[in-house]
């Protein structure tokens, strides 16, 4: 009886699937441009929620399966994508109509604004908004990875000074690329400006920008363009973050002991007797009767490293001590309006980077205003692009003076107040001042 059931079902369920193979059949069609009716080759076409589809051929024609109930969705580039019921039809003729938001966009070229689609030239628009979300001081290393034949590089410097260069290096000189803002040439570095004055950052990368700037467009031209105010209502943005920083990776320092481990067996190597160094460690040491091999027994330092016994032997990492977490602040504030007969915009931004070196530091305050408005019935236009900043950095300090350090010197004498150095014979005699800064107290 359970296999006369199970054998029913099953006929039930093959008939089913026959009378929905049955339903599908072959829909074919062309696919045109709206506007000037011209059949459009390599269109995509597919069923929707399903993995059927297929390509329009040279002369803009297509056939897939589908039945009556599918819907078919066609998409071109530059075009917007559409979607077309099947129903009773065997024959589809499709119209797409161009995406003009895509192919009017305007690009600045220099002392013209051109349509995107007709560009000959090789132009790269950056998207500011996904410039913006990383939080670093210049404007240009949020560029880096979004423009192609565009080589950002910095030094992991508060203020993100960076080397850009268009295209690779193209001459023996000055490889940099011109910048130029609302219209003005200049060489100041990017750090200097707010990234949240930006409106738009356009990239010139090809021979074609020397016919507008010259021999200084060789290396390239960015192009930015700071916000202005929009007709509407008055509109008040503020804009606060902050973010942290921290070394993913270091150098692991040697503490007391394996420094004069290292010293011991430098010495050894070199012929020389370990014991006469300069730098006051002693070693118990002798020679293995067996093998003829030297043998370490004890590393000796002594109490205290000056006659003076202030001085008292340490174990300093000395790259913990110059390091912390970075901290990154940001505050913007902009007021704006506009009408018909002019717009206003002003600005105010504050940027605190404080590094992960001790005492490195970079510090931005900016203000903007930028200000048209039509005189005579609109003949003309009067306004200003006026722009303050007032920056102060302190450098990255002696971290490599800082790694050359001893571990035996301590970062304070004994007394808690004075630094523990220099320290006769020893390679710290450099390090007072930068030292000395990095060990005082932080306000």
């Amino acid at each position: 009886m359970k296999k006369h059931i199970f054998l029913f079902l099953l006929c039930i369920f093959l008939l089913q699937s026959f009378v929905s193979f049955a339903q599908q059949g072959t829909v074919g069609g062309k696919v045109v441009d709206a506007k000037t009716n011209e059949a459009l080759p390599g269109v995509n076409i597919g069923v929707k929620g399903s993995y059927r589809g297929t390509a329009t051929d040279i002369d803009g024609n297509y056939s897939l399966q589908a039945s009556p109930a599918d819907v078919l969705v066609v998409s071109y580039l530059g075009y917007i994508t559409k979607e077309v019921a099947v129903g009773n039809q065997a024959n589809i003729t499709i119209t797409l109509e161009e995406n003009r938001v895509t192919l009017e966009q305007v690009v600045v070229t220099g002392y013209q604004t051109e349509r995107k689609k007709d560009l000959t030239g090789a132009v790269s628009v950056v998207d500011v908004e996904d410039m913006n979300r990383q939080a670093v001081a210049n404007s240009i290393k949020g560029v880096q990875g979004r423009v192609a034949g565009m080589y950002i590089t910095g030094n992991g410097s508060p203020s993100a000074p960076a080397t850009v260069r268009i295209r690779g290096i193209g001459t023996l000189n000055n490889n940099d690329p011109l910048y130029i803002i609302d219209g003005v040439p200049t060489k100041a570095g990017m750090h200097e400006l707010n990234p949240a004055d930006i409106e738009s950052l356009q990239v010139l990368k090809d021979a074609s920008a020397t016919s507008i700037y010259g021999s200084r467009a060789a290396n390239g031209v960015i192009i930015i363009t700071t916000k202005r105010g929009k007709a509407g209502k008055t509109q008040l943005n503020a804009n606060v973050y902050t973010s942290i920083s921290s070394f993913t990776t270091r150098t692991r320092m040697l503490d007391t002991e394996g420094y004069g481990r290292a010293l011991w067996q430098a010495n050894i190597n070199n012929g020389t007797d370990p014991n006469a160094n300069s730098v006051q460690y002693l070693f118990d040491w002798g020679v293995n009767p067996q093998t003829g091999s030297p043998v370490l027994n004890k590393v000796m330092v002594p109490e205290y490293l000056d006659a003076n016994r202030t001085m008292k032997s340490s174990n300093t990492d000395w790259f913990d001590e110059i390091s912390r977490i970075g901290v990154i602040q940001n505050y913007d504030l902009s007021l704006s309006n506009g009408t018909e007969n002019g717009s206003y915009l002003l600005s105010v931004g504050y940027f605190n980077n404080r590094g992960v070196i001790k005492t490195s530091e970079f510090d931005r305050l900016t203000a903007r205003l930028n200000s048209d408005y039509k005189v005579l019935k609109g003949r003309i236009t009067i306004g200003q692009n006026l722009s303050l900043t007032k920056s102060a950095e302190v450098g990255a300090g002696p971290m490599n003076e800082a790694m050359q350090a001893l571990p035996i010197i301590p970062v304070r004498t004994v007394d808690g107040t004075g630094w523990g150095g220099p320290v006769g014979g020893m390679n710290d005699r450099q390090l007072v001042k930068p030292l000395t800064q990095l060990m005082a107290p932080e306000k």
